[in-house]
């Protein structure tokens, strides 16, 4: 049976068809829509599959590890940064190997459409020394899920699947094939491999180490990795996932080159040295950073002939499109359908009657006398108040990062100090930093802006919902500065005289705007109201 569906949707699918039992993850932006379409699928439910959203990527792909300890398939999802928050976890599974098969499929983002960077995840993967797969094609997609937990179990390593945003976000046909069983729980007979104190963890780095033949073995053999001898010997092409397909645009009736396509990790050092030896010429073409394109120098002394990212024939940052791969392979332009430069880029902003607007009304009223550089942004919906017409927030790192950066400044001498941050950001990584404050007694003042949602994402249910004041009197914030207030037009003096006096408590004051999503649908907002009028 063929079927329509995104990148994203053909993860999903594979996965359940793998026989998962479990998908953890935070939502993030290109990632989100693998963990929705198993959460609204019938299927998860017949099959008892545990799909949830977690409070961040770090506990996400520790439940994913603790499942596949119990023998089961599992999966954890995020975005590219969404990594970074779980490396912890991630690079001491590695060590410790895992029992059932484990995936961590991550979407990259090149050109940053919703990141803060646009990071390749295949560097961390070959930091790990895991694994990695990295789809062409919607079709790979779906299968490589299957392969990846197949090849997770023979190596007794976790498995990275790399997505990227135009394969995870575009529709393509597919063909799903019989669902596989689900594992029985079978706990692993040498459970001192994941008890990783020194003695036991250096053992099993030696043997992590010593797999690196069997990988690469593995990427040699790999379905998903394909030689194509073209007649054309003046350049041979090595293009990995997505970036084949780009390639491939540009010959509708066959490239006349030498193509080597790349989707499994380690890099096939034998087809490279065929189509290098071959070749006047070696173009690569990968989207994202140049990871292929460096590790060519460590595979052969005389790599000058070696063009692509860094000798400047393809784009630098960003992402990689057919236009540009036609560029560096001197195809006529004429033939190419470009972008007519009259098409202006549409910025984000708010929803019309978002809460967060009134709460920037009330600071940038305040701002006038304290200053206008001493609030620190956070990553969701609110962190549009750098831009225009708002310019409310002064730093924008990363998730978490607003009260830990208003406490440094606190501690430099900065008064006011201000974080702003989501509710789900802070359950995910701010409560941690709100602890050092409390701890130190910083005079800070944290703004925790409470929509009851996950709304950058799609309005994903928040892991904060109708805990934010308990979880605050419980690490010791003082309730006499811990405000609830409703972000409305109407409450605009009110709101500003809150802020104003919890601005001048030397000491940690929280206020929290609580208003949820105006992109919830009336029965879910009815639904929330009940719950946080309870609570307060």
């Amino acid at each position: 049976m063929r079927n329509i569906v995104l990148g994203d949707e053909a993860v999903a699918q594979g996965a359940l068809d793998a026989g998962i039992s479990g998908v953890y993850a935070y939502p993030g932006t290109p990632s989100t829509e693998i963990t929705e379409y198993i959460i609204k699928k019938k299927a998860k439910e017949s099959l008892n599959i545990h799909a949830t959203w977690s409070a961040n990527e770090k506990t996400a792909l520790e439940a994913a590890l603790g499942m596949s300890y119990a023998g089961k398939r599992a999966m954890a999802v995020m975005k590219h940064v969404g990594l970074n928050v779980a490396m912890d976890a991630f690079m001491n599974m590695a060590i410790s190997g895992i029992n059932g098969g484990l995936v961590v499929v991550v979407a990259d983002d090149p050109s940053m459409h919703s990141s803060q960077n646009e990071q390749d995840s295949r560097y961390l993967a070959n930091f790990a020394k895991i694994p990695i797969i990295e789809p062409s094609n919607q079709q790979e997609a779906y299968d490589g899920i299957r392969h990846a937990f197949k090849m997770s179990e023979k190596l007794r390593l976790p498995v990275l699947v790399r997505l990227v945003t135009r394969l995870s976000h575009s529709r393509s046909l597919v063909t799903f094939n019989k669902p596989l069983k689900q594992k029985r729980v079978k706990f692993p007979n040498d459970i001192k491999r994941f008890q990783l104190v020194p003695a036991r963890a250096k053992p099993q780095y030696d043997l992590l180490v010593q797999k690196q033949a069997e990988i690469r073995e593995c990427a040699e053999d790999s379905p998903f990795n394909k030689l194509i001898i073209g007649a054309d010997k003046s350049i041979g092409i090595i293009a990995s996932g997505i970036a084949y397909n780009y390639l491939m645009e540009n010959f509708q009736d066959g490239c006349p080159y030498s193509v080597l396509k790349i989707s499994q990790y380690l890099l096939p050092r034998k087809q490279i040295k065929y189509i290098f030896d071959e070749s006047e010429r070696i173009l690569v073409l990968e989207d994202g950073y140049p990871f292929i394109e460096e590790q060519l120098a460590d595979f052969f002394k005389e790599n000058t002939k070696v063009i692509g990212r860094l000798s400047g024939h393809l784009n630098r940052t960003g992402e990689l499109t057919p236009n540009m791969v036609a560029k560096a392979l001197d195809i006529k332009l004429e033939s190419i359908n470009e972008l007519p430069n009259f098409i202006e880029g549409r910025p984000p902003q708010l929803c019309d009657g978002c809460g967060h607007y009134d709460t920037f009304n009330a600071l940038d009223e305040i701002r006038k006398e304290i200053g206008d550089k001493q609030i620190f942004g956070d990553i969701g919906c609110y962190a549009l108040g750098a831009l225009s017409p708002h310019h409310t927030i002064s730093t924008l790192i990363d998730m978490g990062a607003s009260i830990t950066m208003a406490k440094g400044a606190a501690d430099a001498g900065v008064h006011p100090s201000i974080a702003m941050i989501g509710d789900s950001t802070f359950t995910h990584s701010g409560m941690t930093g709100l602890l050092d404050c409390v701890n130190e007694k910083t005079s800070i003042t944290v703004i925790i802006n409470d929509n009851s949602t996950v709304g950058m994402t799609g309005g994903q249910e928040s892991s904060a919902l109708a805990k934010i004041k308990g979880i605050c009197l419980g690490m010791g914030v003082d309730p006499e500065h811990l405000k609830v207030i409703t972000p409305l037009p109407k409450f605009h003096e009110e709101n500003v005289a809150v802020i104003k006096k919890e601005l001048a408590y030397k000491g940690v004051s929280v206020v929290i705007p609580q208003r949820a999503c105006v992109r919830l649908p009336s029965d879910r907002k009815k639904e929330i109201k009940k719950i946080l009028e309870a609570q307060n």
